[in-house]
């Protein structure tokens, strides 16, 4: 494993690369940092490049300046230049899927697949969508974190977890500066590569009614619903979801020469393998 800080625009960016291959960038959410991606990195550094960072104010990175979300975009493009990175796939959680969004605007001949989870950030909301989440925002404005991020069904030991992962951050919902640039759904669309919008069933805070709603708004997207998860799909059904982005990566040709990773299930064997 690769890992170092990079001093940027006001800020020190911490990062981390395990395998090789083409390169999967996973930003997290609000409540993570690098280490939240536990459950993603042995399955998904088979076959490729694995970059987990912090956003600036989260884990190991430093927000010197003071700008939070308004640098996200400036702090993933000067990361994915120092690491040499030309064209990444791009795994957003929660608020990385905003950073990942506007990326995909900035610079689309960089990306190979886009991959949005758990979240609408940075995508202008319909009359449609913005009723319905208006009500989930209403709804969920005075719950904990771990109410808001984690299903009613996910084991106590993983929420414990979870906090204390999130205990590293700087920063949280109440303090992070900036805000992301928000773009109509459409525009997402047309840039010749793959879209994968991800969603668990349960998910209170981005509810599977809006995310529906803005993906049939994306040319050429696609949806994939998790059952028995919330809003942390990656940590509550890692199997389904790491499933799903590797065959968003083989779909998009982004893999390495040790041929696609078909499957992370336990006991799955390839067609005309032995068991």
């Amino acid at each position: 494993m690769e890992s170092g800080v990079l001093a940027t625009a006001g800020a020190e960016l911490y990062w981390q690369a395990q395998g090789e291959g083409p390169a999967v960038v996973l930003a997290h959410g609000i409540g993570g940092n690098h280490a939240i991606w536990y459950r993603q990195l042995d399955a998904l550094s088979r076959s490729n490049r694995v970059i987990a960072f912090d956003h600036r104010g989260f884990g190991l990175s430093r927000d010197i300046d003071g700008r939070g979300r308004d640098a996200f975009v400036d702090d993933l493009t000067a990361l994915l230049d120092h690491l040499g990175e030309t064209k990444v796939a791009l795994v957003g959680q929660s608020m990385g899927a905003g950073t990942c969004i506007g990326f995909a605007h900035r610079a689309p001949d960089r990306v190979a697949a886009l991959a949005v989870c758990d979240s609408l950030h940075g995508i202008e909301e319909s009359a449609g969508v913005k009723a319905i989440m208006d009500a989930a925002r209403a709804k969920t404005a005075d719950l904990s974190q771990i109410e808001r991020v984690l299903g009613a069904g996910a084991p106590r030991e993983l929420a414990v977890l979870y906090r204390q992962i999130a205990s590293f951050n700087a920063v949280d919902r109440h303090s992070l500066t900036g805000k992301f640039a928000a773009r109509p759904a459409a525009d997402l669309g047309g840039k010749g590569f793959p879209i994968l919008f991800l969603c668990g069933f349960d998910d209170i805070l981005f509810p599977v009614e809006a995310m529906r709603l803005v993906q049939d708004e994306v040319p050429g997207s696609f949806l994939v619903e998790i059952n028995d998860a919330g809003h942390s799909a990656f940590l509550e059904q890692p199997v389904q979801f790491n499933d799903t982005i590797l065959s968003l990566l083989q779909m998009a040709g982004h893999v390495g020469q040790s041929g696609p990773a078909h499957s992370n299930a336990a006991g799955y064997v390839p067609v005309g393998g032995a068991a």
